[in-house]
């Protein structure tokens, strides 16, 4: 049994065909993967109106926005509701002159009743109505498809949150005729003013198409990688899933800075920032996702090219595999889509909760696992070396024979 002698003067070059466009093709799909992210999670989590409402329901669940949201409500009620007034008509005459001071003393209280108010149950489904009809409405607008509540007077995108604080207002006891009292400005919310509104539009119809794209785009370039990296398609596969952590990694990283920068930008400190911070970490919890997953399936990719390598434990343990592999393998495909299932059923990334993603994500991993139990049955064929054969024996007549 030869083995092929390996010349010295053989560069790198030449036992890995291809080196250095393979590296360039596997870095540069990094880069877009890492732009195709931000695409992904702008289309998620500001165009998709589940994604916005669970962001917004959230929102109202925490301490410091909820705490935050109250004085805006608080406020708007006291410069437009004429809180001092309706205490003077309610006041005894002798006791209107104290109508000014008492509606400051109860301001701090009306904060405080406004933030439990919040934090009920039927009060948050209120919340969760008005924040999905007005995405729903503000996407469609953006889509360049307008709806009514959502007015869009010269070229200004405006939310109305009117009658919410209505609603509040009536709750705490000051909502008598309260909407015809309040101003028709009070609780409207501009979104986007004219010179940004062909802008917003032409930003969606661009993110729509680049979140398909890009993502392609990316696994075509791993793929032309892969097929140019004849002889070394392993090295390649690991060089794949590093790039995928580091771009995990960077996800998780910009998510960090580029929130202390947007919320230092914003705000001046205080309960204001708090409440800036956790808006920013609940509004990019989708980018975290992703981040996750890319280090998740980077993670993967190389642990299973690593699996299939030289490495003696690598080795070791495809030969601790080996008999249920080669001699079973409907337990051990049973096996596997049994593991499947339960990641499936956990869900911890967007791709398994998606019947696309569930299905790409299950015929790699079949491909992979096929490419592996192919690997240890032929593994396991003993190749015996050529013996010459033994001479025949001699009679033991013709042994005798003179």
């Amino acid at each position: 049994m030869t083995t092929a002698s390996v010349d010295p003067t053989t560069t790198a070059s030449e036992r890995k065909p291809h080196t250095g466009l393979v590296w360039t093709l596997i870095v540069l799909a990094a880069v877009i993967a890492l732009v195709s992210s931000m695409t992904v999670w702008v289309k998620r989590q500001a165009l998709d109106t589940d994604a916005w409402t669970t962001a917004s329901t959230r929102l109202l669940e925490n301490d410091q926005v909820r705490g935050a949201l109250s004085v805006y409500i608080v406020d708007q009620l006291y410069s437009n509701g004429d809180v001092t007034g309706r205490l003077e008509e309610r006041l005894p005459p002798d006791l209107a002159g104290l109508a000014a001071p008492l509606a400051g003393a109860l301001r701090q209280p009306a904060v405080t009743a406004t933030d439990k108010l919040l934090a009920r149950p039927r009060v948050q489904s209120l919340w969760e109505q008005v924040n999905r009809v007005a995405h729903q409405r503000l996407v469609a607008i953006l889509e360049g498809q307008p709806r009514e509540n959502v007015s869009t007077d010269n070229g200004t995108v405006v939310l109305d949150l009117r009658s919410f604080i209505i609603d509040v207002g009536a709750q705490l006891g000051i909502g008598d005729q309260l909407d015809q009292k309040l101003p028709a400005d009070v609780g409207q919310v501009t979104v986007l003013e004219s010179d940004q509104l062909a802008a917003a539009q032409d930003v969606v119809k661009a993110i729509n198409a680049l979140s398909w794209l890009l993502g392609i785009f990316t696994f075509l370039l791993w793929g032309v990688a892969l097929w140019l990296a004849h002889g070394w398609r392993r090295v390649a596969l690991r060089g794949i899933g590093t790039s995928m952590m580091v771009v995990g990694l960077l996800l998780l990283v910009v998510r960090r800075v580029a929130g202390n920068y947007v919320v230092d930008a914003l705000t001046s400190g205080g309960s204001i920032r708090d409440a800036a911070d956790a808006t920013w970490l609940i509004g990019t919890t989708i980018l975290a996702t992703i981040g996750w997953a890319f280090l998740i399936y980077g993670f993967s990719v190389v642990g299973g090219a690593w699996l299939a390598g030289p490495s003696k434990l690598a080795r070791s343990s495809r030969d601790l595999a080996a008999p249920v592999l080669t001699d079973r393998p409907g337990l051990a495909w049973t096996g596997l889509g049994s593991a499947f299932l339960l990641l499936v059923i956990w869900g911890p990334t967007h791709a398994l909760h998606t019947l696309l993603g569930v299905t790409i994500l299950g015929g790699l991993l079949a491909a992979g696992f096929e490419l592996l139990r192919r690997q240890v049955v032929a593994e396991q064929v003993v190749v015996l070396p050529d013996v010459a054969p033994a001479p025949s024996p001699v009679p033991a007549a013709r042994q005798m024979q003179p």
